[in-house]
């Protein structure tokens, strides 16, 4: 059953991190549900982040290299009407809010906002925000067209979505959508912009794990979540650019509000009796 478990919540980690539904929402969800102790849920969380990372690093690793070469060359000279230079610096400038939020406030998230009803209320207002950028957006530009407040402004949303059941992916895509990119070329960026995050965050909480501990069984149980979560997450993350090449995202929108509904539902139905 435990391994059970395990695939449930790195195949739930997988779909909800790259899908705009949020996947810190739906693991305390899960956790509130299941109540099962996967070796412990913040080691376990560390293992689904580095299977995430994988992912990213794996389907992106053209992207990657083509923009540290663009790095690397700045040093030698930085032109920012350079698409690829000026690119680098759009995903440095958006990264650093939600870094400096992480730092200052993860504790405090961890303690305050991991909760059913805040998970509830963020899915449903972002499903109503999706809603309404899809209608109004333009979707008219690539990311290369970003300005560097334009970025920042999309690195905000990256931050704001460090609350449980906001999205990174939603908040991101949907900021670069409002600022008039393509859907998709908004996704691109969105997940371009998750690496360093995604791989801070996983880096962060593996120096808050006590590794030495673990049996041999739960350090099995670990590759096994990251592996299934790499996996998986790579096909979604193929998948779903493919998915919004032609349709929209109101399908994900309308889905985040009635389980939003549903939950806020039950948290009162609770407080009432």
């Amino acid at each position: 059953m435990i391994i059970l478990y395990a695939l449930i919540f790195s195949l739930v980690q997988a779909l909800t991190e790259f899908w705009p539904i949020s996947s810190s929402g739906h693991l305390v969800l899960l956790h509130d549900v299941f109540r099962v102790d996967l070796v412990d849920n913040m080691t376990f969380d560390v293992a689904l982040h580095i299977g995430t990372a994988l992912a990213l690093l794996v389907y992106f690793r053209t992207d990657i290299a083509r923009y540290w070469k663009a790095f690397l060359t700045m040093f030698r000279g930085f032109n920012i009407a350079q698409d690829d230079q000026k690119t680098v610096v759009n995903i440095i400038l958006a990264t650093i809010p939600a870094i400096l939020v992480g730092l200052i406030f993860d504790n405090a998230i961890e303690k305050y906002l991991r909760s059913v009803l805040v998970v509830a209320i963020a899915l449903f207002v972002g499903g109503v925000i999706i809603l309404i950028v899809e209608h109004y957006s333009k979707r008219r530009i690539p990311f290369e067209g970003l300005s560097l407040p334009e970025a920042i402004l999309i690195g905000l949303a990256q931050a704001i979505a460090l609350i449980p059941g906001v999205s990174r992916s939603g908040a991101t895509i949907i900021a670069g959508m409002a600022l008039n990119l393509k859907r998709v070329e908004a996704a691109r960026f969105s997940f371009l912009l998750s690496i360093p995050v995604v791989l801070a965050a996983g880096i962060k909480k593996l120096f808050d794990v006590q590794l030495m501990t673990l049996s041999n069984r739960e350090v099995y149980l670990l590759i096994f979540g990251a592996m299934a979560t790499f996996i998986t997450g790579y096909l979604v993350i193929k998948g779903f650019l493919k998915y919004i090449e032609s349709h929209s995202l109101k399908v994900f929108a309308w889905y985040r509000i009635i389980v939003g509904a549903i939950l806020l539902s039950l948290v009162v139905l609770k407080v009432i009796s």
